[in-house]
């Protein structure tokens, strides 16, 4: 969910246009980059509500104020909806969770570096209208109808269509935040094998990062809600993918399941129209009930293929989306992890070494447990934890690999801490919060957000 589409350009001819428009993804090791993206849940201190989009001290305050350092905003309508500065942006989820999207950078304390930045300017902004931030994978007390929508014509189409597919989509787009990184790949296999590592290694992450133990002022016996929520969302456009560990697998067969996901719009003129639960098959064949007569162009193509939310997902890069939102150390640990177990060729071959031989129903059950039960999830035997202690392992051999020193002379490898922590004593930040608040915080809230927010 980034910036607006565009629309426009010449129409798709054929079928190979779809796979080349990943195709066009492949680039030299050396073109490498990673680009991390948070969100984070902005709210009032005074009362520890949502803030709303319109007033002095709301969303659209908070965008107007960061244009002080140097952001430009992107207007829909008359509102400014997202903000635009060198390659980062800063967007908006539906619920007005604040997301930024980081630049295409080198190293992972250039990462760090922006991370810093970026939350200062957030804090300097939001300190004026007396608001914080806070991350964490799903809102603690907030109910649904606390939180306030955004005024993106893209989200009035999916917040209608959600109820129809699933339980827990509208919680997914009001009361969810995370993390993510996005990595490059150098050709279609190693694409694949990136894709293969990363999606079985997905509930690691997601136990790992597990911060959302709380929903609507209770425990629920979920580490990490927001990875329950995804499924029960859209099973047309949600999971986990297992034709990806078949022979064969590479861009043509993505293709296709994005060809079989179900549309949400298309945009025209600065207009999202509804085209929900509609087929991009009939709209190559000029045959889409929301633009009879039209095809799509590659835009179109681009903006569908943001419209699946997988594990992980291929975009012209590969998206990593397991893991719950959290404080500043996490939103640097989270690519830390998987540029190191995916950018270094030893440790892409040792990943693969130790989940090549998970069969379907590992995965699907790992998928299913891992929100419920996180590191201590029993898998083949053994505590997930001491699977997460050799992929964290294989990960500072990975980053150690790639030499990026700081200043100070350390390697990338430092951003791993808070993961060495976590598998050290085998409890993730969700078992740290859920300790504090059966403990010290006797069952309050307000310290959560004294304590946690940036």
């Amino acid at each position: 969910m980034s910036a607006p589409p565009s629309g426009g350009g010449a129409p798709i001819e054929n079928r190979r246009q779809l796979i080349e428009y990943f195709v066009a993804g492949n680039k030299p090791r050396a073109a490498w980059r990673m680009g991390t993206e948070h969100e984070k849940f902005g709210y009032h201190k005074a009362t520890l509500k949502p803030l709303a989009y319109e007033g002095p001290d709301g969303i659209r305050a908070m965008l107007e104020g960061m244009t002080r350092f140097g952001w430009e905003p992107v207007v829909e309508g008359n509102n400014p909806i997202a903000l635009l500065r060198d390659k980062a942006s800063i967007t908006l989820e539906p619920g007005g969770q604040f997301e930024l999207s980081g630049a295409p950078l080198e190293t992972l304390h250039e990462t760090a570096a922006e991370n810093s930045q970026h939350l200062r300017e957030v804090g300097e902004v939001a300190g004026e209208i007396d608001a914080g931030f806070i991350g964490l994978g799903f809102a603690p007390q907030w109910k649904r109808e606390d939180v306030h929508w955004m005024p993106k014509g893209r989200y009035k189409i999916m917040r209608e269509y959600m109820p129809k597919k699933g339980k827990l989509g509208l919680d997914m787009m009001l009361r969810t935040c995370t993390v993510q990184t996005n990595l490059d790949f150098e050709s279609e296999a190693d694409m694949v094998k990136k894709f293969r590592v990363s999606l079985a290694l997905q509930p690691v992450a997601t136990a790992l990062f597990a911060n959302s133990p709380f929903v609507e002022g209770k425990a629920v016996g979920f580490k990490s809600y927001r990875s329950h929520i995804w499924t029960d969302t859209d099973p047309d456009r949600c999971g986990v993918l297992p034709f990806v560990f078949e022979d064969g697998f590479g861009f043509e067969r993505y293709v296709d399941y994005m060809l079989d996901v179900p549309m949400y719009f298309v945009y025209r003129d600065g207009k999202y129209l509804d085209a929900s639960g509609q087929s991009f098959r009939d709209f190559l064949k000029g045959k889409l009930p929301a633009r009879p007569g039209e095809l799509p162009t590659i835009a179109d193509w681009g903006d569908h293929v943001t419209t699946a939310f997988p594990e992980v997902r291929l975009k012209r890069y590969l998206e990593m989306r397991g893991a719950d939102s959290g404080p500043w150390a996490a939103l640097n640990a989270l690519p830390a992890l998987w540029v190191g177990l995916l950018y270094d060729q030893g440790a892409l071959d040792a990943a693969w070494d130790l989940v090549k031989d998970w069969t379907a129903q590992d995965h699907d059950f790992l998928r299913a447990e891992t929100p419920k039960t996180g590191l201590a999830t029993i898998f083949r035997g053994r505590p997930l934890n001491e699977f997460a202690r050799e992929v964290v392992a294989i990960a500072h051999a990975g980053l150690k690999a790639r030499r990026c020193l700081d200043e100070r002379g350390n390697d990338e490898a430092v951003h791993l801490f808070p993961l060495d922590r976590t598998v050290d004593s085998g409890l993730a930040p969700a078992d740290e919060l859920l300790a504090k608040w059966q403990g010290e915080w006797k069952g309050a809230f307000a310290p959560l957000f004294r304590e946690y927010s940036y």
